[in-house]
């Protein structure tokens, strides 16, 4: 999607304004140093575009972040189980009906037999409706132009002029990503979620798949109980919808102040990041110092973090005791991405230390990202097997 905003700028309000000891937090972080931030050519357009985005209509809602909240603090007591999926960054061009459809088609369809097979509830979180910016391991690619930073940022087309960074283009990622949430919605409420006709594509993917004959009796297993739940007159609403929340990395921190805003429904003030549902803080961009760290800790959201080879056991705990000050479940996932040769000589320790420090959050596996290598060819690829173990 392409899209252009005609707003008079001079016109619309700053950032809504925030308690003094609020709005002094926000520009301590936001004063600290950021890595992996565009180099914008033009200051004064980012201001402009940032103004647009502190008045435009939120793309998520604080109840339905406290629901999440709530949902992912049965995750962190063992009463309930997280699956996290979805494009490594999403593209304008793929953010159409059959993309989003296929991503929760997939989310769904692995959802119910992890149901199944834990006898547990599924909190469903795609990595969608925001995942446009990546952070990158060097400034230009193998042409020597600059990298592409994601479709919040620049171009993937190959010429000087499509990757320059454009700050306008944070007005497509707002734009796009609430459509597709929307989208999300109306899909998930309108009848795609039926777990009748989940589990008929999981025995359409049985039947076509030779992979799929080894789920076949696990297929069998959970058609027979859905005719038991229908034989003694289960007719529930809860079998028919779900939610599906949306999350991305908090990246571009000029697109994640915009969004920004406060709500005191509850009485007490609370600041919400509502480009999403749940955001995460990734490896590059983690520093204890820095800028992406302050912010994530005012946030009322879910937050994840996620922890490389590198880090220590201290430095976990420190991380704990910063953005979840408060012990509460649900409130931080701790995103393990050390990659099949490291993550058993690396995490035990970590796990152990934090929860001697008296913090229950949750341990969320990313078998992708750590398991990363470079073929022959210069493309970026993973081991299968590496992912598994």
């Amino acid at each position: 999607m392409n899209w252009t905003v005609d707003v008079p700028v001079d016109t619309l309000p700053e950032l809504p304004p925030l308690p003094a000891d609020l709005r002094t937090r926000l520009d301590a972080a936001l004063a600290r140093p950021a890595a992996q931030q565009p180099r914008w050519p033009d200051p004064d357009a980012v201001r402009s575009i940032r103004t647009v985005l502190e008045s435009v209509p939120p793309i998520t809602v604080p109840p339905e972040v406290d629901h999440l909240r709530e949902q992912l603090g049965a995750v962190a007591r063992g009463e309930a189980f997280l699956l996290q999926g979805g494009d490594c960054a999403e593209t304008f061009a793929d953010n159409t009906e059959p993309h989003l459809r296929a991503t929760i088609r997939t989310l769904l369809q692995m959802a119910v037999v992890l149901t199944y097979g834990s006898s547990m509830p599924v909190v469903k979180v795609g990595r969608v409706a925001g995942q446009y910016a990546k952070p990158r391991s060097a400034p230009t690619d193998a042409l020597g132009l600059p990298s592409y930073r994601g479709d919040m940022i620049n171009s993937l087309l190959a010429t000087p002029e499509a990757r320059v960074h454009d700050p306008s283009r944070m007005i497509r990622a707002y734009a796009n990503a609430a459509a597709a949430m929307n989208l999300v919605r109306s899909l998930t409420l309108a009848g795609m979620a039926d777990l009748h006709r989940v589990h008929d594509w999981n025995k359409d993917f049985v039947r076509r798949s030779p992979a799929g004959a080894r789920y076949e009796a696990l297929a069998g297993e959970i058609d027979r109980g859905l005719r038991f739940m229908s034989a003694c007159g289960v007719d529930d609403s809860s079998l028919l919808s779900t939610e599906i929340y949306a999350s991305h990395e908090a990246l571009v921190l000029d697109y994640e102040r915009a969004m920004l805003r406060l709500d005191s429904t509850s009485g007490t003030p609370k600041l919400y990041d509502l480009s999403a549902h749940s955001l995460w803080v990734g490896e590059r961009t983690r520093a204890l110092d820095g800028a992406h760290i302050a912010f994530a800790e005012l946030l009322a959201n879910p937050i994840g973090l996620k922890l490389g080879p590198g880090i220590t056991p201290d430095q976990a705990v420190e991380y704990v005791e910063r953005l979840d000050p408060h012990g509460v479940p649900g409130r931080l996932t701790l995103i393990s991405r050390m990659g099949a040769q490291r993550v058993r000589d690396v995490l035990p320790e970590i796990v152990q230390k934090v929860t001697a420090a008296g913090h229950q959050v949750i341990w969320q596996c990313d078998p992708m990202h750590g398991n990363t290598i470079e073929s022959s060819t210069g493309y970026k690829t993973r081991h299968f097997d590496w992912v598994v173990d």
